[in-house]
């Protein structure tokens, strides 16, 4: 059994997630190779900027486009 390493995406949803308490619902990170965009809904504008700094944490140096709806 193999077990592949994460991606990239996958490490910077792990850490959103961790950042805010898993209160972004329907939580999606896009990567390529000139953005991050995050996606998903909340319910205020603070977890929506923790998601955004725990992005930031993994890739401080990529353009991000934080595209979380606050509902």
């Amino acid at each position: 059994m193999s077990t592949n390493p994460p991606t990239l995406a996958d490490v910077v949803l792990r850490r959103v997630s961790d950042r805010t308490g898993r209160r972004v619902r329907d939580l999606v990170v896009e990567v390529d190779p000139n953005r991050v965009v995050l996606r998903g809904t909340t319910r205020s504008f603070h977890v929506k900027q923790l998601a955004q700094h725990g992005a930031q944490e993994v890739l401080p140096d990529a353009r991000l486009e934080n595209a979380i709806v606050v509902e």
